[in-house]
């Protein structure tokens, strides 16, 4: 368990119905002071200092603090639209694990007409009315058990005999595989700029994680960038073995396979695939990165290894993370080319590598706005459905064999 946890959020102005936790009142000395006035020229280089809604410290422009203000704004509305529904629906309906868009269609109903099975409507219309709820936001409070439902996580952990998370923590005290000695490596990187993931309690219980995985998965073992992903699900979840089992559903479930393992083959797919997409969805684009020599894998890699944790402020990052565990990993590629778009026009005017990286890394850092983002992700890039996706995967995957072979026989002669 986690155990200091404030999570800077002020209780909503309506009382919660029965099952959910009201939140604390945040106390009002520690919300920032922001200039209630329009943007102006005295603004400019001026910096303050704000803790987010996952207590990373943070020394940010005034714009983007007022930019924050309206974001934890629009949470707490999502709270109560999400607690109003409750009242309506019922508690918890947005537990039901068949309402999951990424469930497999096992909540059916024969249809004595056409002897065919259909998808009962009450369960159609809730997880049409989820997957819209999700992408506008999981409010904070409720997010560790929506995740753990719609992920799947739940359900893989129920088929497991109680007590295997802490048998494998366990045997990871008396292990020093290569993987656990990468893990204890890079524990004090993992956002160091964070007071609980810098503490010796909080590297304690990322360690926990990482190497119980490691031990459940010997052919993934540790990557690094699985720190970055265990250390903000910790923050979520606030439970070990909750982050335990969402990094699970997330290796084994939700991405596409062999992302984490030693020849990272799974991701250098990715990025092929992503390439594609580029060249469909952004085709002058695609165009100029090539003929000035960019190199895609210089931020995707990052990007998709880590799911956005270095690059994105961690409520933006989470907003995309309720997507990708509701609705899988075209998520990913989804929210990569939007980056790309968003930054188009200076994209076109850059001669150098270093330009670009510069251009989407600057943009990362101050999208304090998830809406932003997801609205170009979700609204302006046109269809692309998982079928398109698995197309170019098989494609890309023999490519990509085919290279680690060669790669591999070359250095045996």
């Amino acid at each position: 368990m986690i155990g200091r946890w404030n999570s800077g959020y002020q209780s909503l102005p309506v009382s919660p119905p029965d099952g959910l936790e009201e939140e604390e009142e945040e106390d009002p000395e520690s919300r920032i002071c922001v200039p209630s006035s329009g943007p102006n020229s005295l603004d400019k280089g001026v910096l303050v200092k704000i803790v987010d809604l996952y207590d990373f410290e943070l020394e940010v422009s005034v714009e983007d603090a007022r930019s924050f203000e309206q974001v934890k704004e629009r949470v707490r509305e999502q709270g109560r639209l999400w607690w109003s529904l409750e009242a309506s629906k019922g508690v918890g309906w947005y537990l039901q694990p068949e309402i999951s868009s990424l469930a497999p269609c096992t909540s059916i109903a024969p249809d004595a007409n056409h002897n065919k099975l259909l998808v009962p409507i009450t369960v159609a219309s809730n997880t049409s009315l989820l997957k819209k709820l999700i992408r506008k936001g999981i409010p904070p409070h409720i997010r560790p058990k929506v995740w753990l439902v719609v992920s799947g996580a739940a359900r893989k952990r129920s088929t497991i005999p109680e007590g295997y998370f802490q048998d494998l923590c366990r045997a990871g005290e008396a292990s020093s595989s290569p993987a656990i000695k990468q893990i204890d490596h890079d524990l004090a990187r993992t956002f160091p700029s964070h007071p609980w993931l810098d503490s010796s309690e909080g590297q304690a219980s990322l360690r926990n994680v990482l190497v119980a995985y490691s031990l459940r998965d010997a052919h993934v073992g540790y990557c690094q960038g699985m720190n970055f992903v265990a250390g903000l699900l910790l923050l979520v979840m606030k439970r070990e073995e909750d982050a335990f089992w969402m990094l699970a559903v997330l290796l084994e479930n939700v991405l596409f396979k062999d992302c984490y393992t030693t020849d990272l083959l799974g991701s250098h797919v990715e990025q092929r695939v992503f390439k594609d997409l580029l060249n469909q969805k952004c085709p002058r684009l695609a165009a100029h990165l090539e003929l000035i020599g960019f190199d895609i894998s210089l931020v995707i890699t990052e990007w998709f290894l880590c799911l956005f944790a270095k690059s994105l402020p961690s409520e933006t990052t989470l907003r995309v993370w309720d997507v990708l565990f509701n609705e899988g990993a075209k998520v990913l590629f989804r929210v990569a080319l939007a980056l790309f778009k968003m930054k188009e026009e200076e994209l076109l005017a850059t001669q150098q590598e270093v330009e670009v990286v510069n251009i989407l890394q600057t943009a990362t850092r101050h999208l304090y706005n998830p809406d932003v983002l997801l609205k170009m992700a979700f609204e302006k890039l046109g269809s692309m459905t998982t079928h398109t996706i698995a197309k170019h995967r098989s494609k890309q995957q023999v490519a990509v064999m085919k290279e680690l072979e060669a790669r591999v026989k070359s250095t045996m002669l």
